[in-house]
């Protein structure tokens, strides 16, 4: 399982012109999630974005998270994290988990985030829809977290 995440200052996302999910300052979570993934692989990464500390302090330091700015999560999906490109000029899809798997881990990883941060400060995306994602990046600051599993494989 993978998140891209970037630290934002606002994101919206729309499906066919109509906002589903609006943040002010926070991170918008692109989640991706592999076809040999699990319950805990999604927990672990929730309280690994949740807990991240990337916002600056009082002497410009990535030293806060989400928790000291009483920001907020934008999660979408985002199978294309697990895009192959080592062959050819079209990626492959081959390692991204079946639909029905990746949604009930999404929707598990959302539900832990929920817990960590509060239910109100977390919005998503619709699975599977086809999304226009508007953000926000503030430095720019991006950065990729994996789960445990993903670190083994390399």
């Amino acid at each position: 399982m993978k998140a891209l995440i970037q630290r934002v200052s606002s994101a919206s996302v729309s499906i066919d012109g109509t906002v589903t999910g609006e943040i002010g300052q926070g991170y918008v979570v692109f989640l991706g999630v592999k076809s040999d993934d699990d319950f805990m692989e999604a927990e672990y990464l929730a309280q690994r974005c949740a807990d991240l500390r990337v916002f600056e302090d009082d002497i410009g330091k990535m030293n806060k998270s989400l928790h000291d700015v009483n920001g907020e999560m934008l999660v979408i999906s985002q199978f294309t994290l697990h895009a192959d490109t080592r062959k050819g000029n079209r990626p492959s899809f081959i390692h991204a988990a079946p639909p029905e798997l990746a949604e009930t881990l999404y929707n598990h990883f959302t539900a832990c985030v929920r817990e960590r941060i509060g239910h109100d400060r977390v919005k998503t995306g619709q699975f599977r829809a086809m999304m226009d994602v508007h953000l926000v990046n503030t430095g720019p600051v991006t950065i990729m977290l994996r789960s445990k599993s993903e670190y083994e494989q390399d």
